[in-house]
C-alpha cells in the first residue's frame, strides 16, 4: 500500500492526485487525525471561498420559486446519492465488525442524510406554483 500524502500538498494538487486515483478505482486513506483535520480544513475553506461566486450568480439567476427549484432538486439528488454510498460502506462496518463508534457514527450520517434529502424534497415541492400554504 502506498503511503499517504504529505500534508503539505495544497487541496487543488491533491484534488488532482484523487481525480486520478479515482480513475483506477484507488483511494486514498489517512493514519492520523492531524491528516485528517487537515484536509477536513482545506475542504472547507475550499468551499467558504466559493461561497460567494456561488451567492452572487444565486441571487441574479433565482429570481422566483421556480427558478431554485432546479438547484435543489440537483442537490437533492447528489445528497440522496451519497447517503445510499453511505449506507453500503455502514453495511460493510458491521459485516466486518468495525469499531462501534465507527457504526454509530456513520448510523447518524445515514439517518440525518435521509432526513436532509425529505427535507430538500419538501423544498422542491415548495418552489411549485400550486404549492399550498396552508
Amino acid at each position: 500500500m502506498r503511503p499517504p500524502l504529505e500534508v503539505t500538498v495544497p487541496l487543488t494538487h491533491r484534488s488532482l492526485i484523487d481525480g486520478v486515483a479515482a480513475r483506477f478505482g484507488w483511494r486514498r486513506a489517512y493514519d492520523t487525525t492531524t491528516e485528517v483535520d487537515a484536509l477536513l480544513t482545506e475542504q472547507s475553506e475550499a468551499a467558504y471561498r466559493q461561497a460567494a461566486a456561488h451567492t452572487a450568480l444565486a441571487t441574479a439567476k433565482n429570481t422566483d420559486a421556480l427558478s431554485v427549484q432546479p438547484g435543489v432538486l440537483d442537490v437533492r439528488g447528489r445528497i440522496l446519492a451519497d447517503v445510499l454510498y453511505l449506507e453500503g460502506v455502514l453495511a460493510g462496518a458491521r459485516t466486518r465488525g468495525l469499531a462501534p463508534e465507527l457504526i454509530q457514527r456513520l448510523e447518524d450520517a445515514v439517518d440525518h442524510g435521509h432526513e436532509l434529502t425529505v427535507l430538500l424534497a419538501d423544498t422542491v415541492r415548495a418552489t411549485t406554483a400550486g404549492f399550498s400554504r396552508g
